[in-house]
Order: structure tokens, then C-alpha cells, then sequence
């Protein structure tokens, strides 16, 4: 949503939620005063493409949101989750309408990189309330037998 940052609603969010992730504020000198104090817990998503976008942010980041779509190759995501590791910035994903095969992929990529990070692509019996199916819990361990790569198709 385009609206025009405020300096004093975003420190009351910030305040209000203090036990939250604040994804992709406007940072103006506004801004930055206001979130000065939250900045642990500041994160960014949509400007995220590649390592020199995360080496671009306003400050080095202790939280990022990776969303393999926006990286266009699976060499330019490793890299950011590299650069990542390297230097000590958590890791967490999300979708963006991946169907099919690229629902698993997201799915594997998140088990591998980020499986004890809050996301947005765990399967989606996770989310059904009325099956009664008790699904394990993250992180899963690879099981014996599991191709390596991306399958092409539902397990």
C-alpha cells in the first residue's frame, strides 16, 4: 500500500507491537527517528532482489525476508543466503503465489535455509484446522530416501 509514511503512527505501531518484525518502512529522516529505538527489529522484503539490495538498505539489517521469486536465479538467492550466514542476519520467508512444483520448491527452500523461522509457505495442511492429522513440527530433517533437488512433482 502507497501511503505516505508517518513518523508518529509508526512509532505508536512500534510501541504497540513490541514483540514484532516491522517489514518495509518508509525511511526518511522522519521515520528513522521514530523507529531508531525498534531497530533490531526492523526487516525489509519488497526492495529485496539480490545481495547488493540487502548491502543497500538504510542499515545493516539483523532480520530479512528472502522471497526466491524476486531473486530470478537460484545462484543469486544462494548468494544472499550466503551473505546472510556470513554476517549474522536471520533469515525468513515468503510466497508469492507459487503453485504446483514451485510450492515444493519454496517449501524446500525454507526447510533448508530458514525451517526455525516464521514464513508463509509451510504446507497448507498445516492450516486446516479440521484435519485431524497431527503433522510434525519444524525443523523437519530430511528423511532417508528423499531426492536431493527439486522434485517435479507432489511427494
Amino acid at each position: 500500500v502507497d501511503t505516505p509514511p508517518d513518523s508518529t503512527l509508526y512509532r505508536r505501531v512500534a510501541e504497540a507491537l513490541s514483540g514484532v518484525v516491522l517489514e518495509d518502512p518508509a525511511w526518511t529522516e522522519e521515520t528513522a527517528a521514530a523507529l531508531e529505538p525498534h531497530r533490531a527489529r526492523i526487516s525489509w522484503d519488497a526492495p529485496i532482489h539480490s545481495v547488493a539490495d540487502i548491502e543497500a538498505c538504510p542499515f545493516a539489517p539483523r532480520v530479512i525476508n528472502l522471497k526466491p521469486s524476486r531473486f530470478g536465479t537460484l545462484e543469486r538467492l544462494c548468494a544472499a543466503y550466503d551473505y546472510c550466514a556470513r554476517h549474522g542476519i536471520k533469515v525468513y520467508g515468503g510466497g508469492q503465489f507459487e503453485l504446483d512444483v514451485g510450492r515444493l520448491q519454496i517449501q524446500t527452500l525454507a526447510s533448508l535455509f530458514h525451517a526455525d523461522a516464521p514464513n508463509d509457505v509451510s504446507p497448507a495442511a498445516y492450516h486446516d484446522p479440521t484435519d485431524p492429522t497431527v503433522l510434525a513440527a519444524s525443523p523437519l530433517a530430511p528423511r532417508p530416501g528423499d531426492e536431493p533437488g527439486f522434485a517435479a512433482s507432489w511427494p
